[in-house]
């Protein structure tokens, strides 16, 4: 940078293992930051942020709620290249910091989240950035499971775990977007809970969302997340899926295996340790908590038990009694003989005086089979007779006398 004087330097907090930065302050007053690579693959990644925030052009910048790096100046050195950038205003926050934030902070992140993730996908395919749908995101992730698997260092609990999580189809059906793909703390610069930019643009594609929320996830701070997810989702263009975090989740504990892996290929021992003693620390929180699920599984299944015995002791007695006869008493009396009616005439031939010839015609038979003389006589009356019954009032049996 032609007339650049720098008065001042100072640390500027970065990927370690990648890159060296610093701050520098002018005899103008004004600040720059510099990135200088440490290897061919870090130095690849900032050629590729450059060509990345070629293509953030001002109608684009003007949209989104925060600012983007501007390059100022590069300087080539050997195979690598070093960037420099105008200083960007605000602080870079740990997570702990970010986590036990405001709500104004939380909507603030959620904001930015859902702005990166509506940018229109031109800006990666025009730039000829890689771009993955949700099922080639999910198979690279097999791919590189495969890998970490390889090195006989991740323990067997991880990787059941990781395993049955990435053959659940249904966790992996998303919309893909613009992601930042290498968002975390040390990439937001924040000032009076407002972001005011956001940087580190080497690794934009297009992909899954939950990748940019893999770093807040491991927080552990759920209620900050949630508000985050809740701010996020009022501000996207579009409803994200119901298992964003659940992916999100997983990918943080998946990058550890990657960090391993990375470790091991530059030859990093004590990177490799450090890596092999945080999955194992993970594992072992895992195991934990499913015991912990276990039996609280078992206790509520007692209790639940417990609470049926309870009820069922507490039902009040069933006794069974007779259910008692109602109604009016009735009973029974005797059917008194037939009085003859006046004028009625008797069934069969009849002489011109109206006294009966004693002729039968045959089409009527005795009522019994005495003779004449008994035929008044009430003990031989027939038992079947078909004189009319009258229905009178009939007394019914109570339980005793049925017996």
């Amino acid at each position: 940078m032609p007339g650049l004087a720098p008065t001042a330097t100072a640390y500027s907090p970065d990927d370690d293992a990648d890159f060296d930065s610093a701050m520098l302050l002018d005899a103008e007053g004004k600040r720059w930051r510099v990135r200088s690579p440490r290897h061919p693959e870090a130095s690849t990644r900032l050629e590729t942020e450059f060509m990345v925030l070629r293509a953030f052009a001002p109608a684009i910048r003007a949209e989104l709620p925060f600012h983007v790096p501007t390059i100022a100046g590069t300087v080539r050195q050997g195979a690598l290249t070093t960037f420099v950038y105008a200083h960007l205003q605000g602080a870079m926050l740990s997570i702990e910091e970010i986590s036990a934030g405001t709500p104004a902070l939380a909507r603030e992140v959620g904001a930015a989240l859902a702005a990166i993730h509506d940018l229109p996908l031109t800006l990666v395919t025009n730039a000829d950035l890689p771009s993955y749908s949700a099922n080639e995101f999910r198979q690279r992730k097999l791919n590189e499971l495969d890998q970490a698997a390889t090195t006989g260092k991740i323990p067997a609990t991880l990787l059941r775990r990781w395993e049955h999580a990435l053959e659940d189809v249904a966790l992996w059906r998303f919309n893909t977007s613009v992601v930042h793909g290498d968002l975390h703390e040390d990439n937001l610069m924040v000032q009076d809970d407002a972001v005011t930019a956001v940087t580190g643009w080497t690794d934009l594609r297009i992909g899954d969302p939950a990748d940019d929320f893999a770093w807040l996830v491991a927080s552990n701070e759920s209620s900050f997340v949630q508000a985050v997810l809740s701010h996020y989702t009022q501000a996207r263009r579009e409803t994200p899926d119901n298992h964003l975090l659940r992916r999100a989740a997983l990918l943080a504990e998946f990058a550890l295996a990657q960090y391993l892996v990375k470790a091991m290929a530059a030859g990093h021992q004590s990177m490799t340790a450090e890596a092999e003693s945080m999955l194992q620390t993970l594992a072992n929180d895992i195991e934990e908590q499913a015991r912990r699920d276990e039996a609280a599984q078992a206790a509520e299944n007692e209790a639940a038990a417990h609470d049926l015995a309870v009820a069922a002791a507490s039902q009040p007695a069933v006794s069974v009694v007779a259910i008692p006869d109602v109604g009016p008493a009735v009973s029974v009396a005797a059917i008194p003989p037939a009085a003859e009616p006046a004028g009625a005439t008797q069934v069969g031939s009849s002489n011109e005086e109206g006294e009966p010839d004693g002729t039968d015609d045959g089409n009527v038979e005795a009522l019994d089979n005495g003779d004449e003389s008994d035929a008044g006589t009430p003990a031989d009356h027939d038992e079947t007779s078909t004189a009319a019954i009258n229905v009178v009032n009939v007394t019914p049996l109570h339980s005793v006398d049925r017996s």
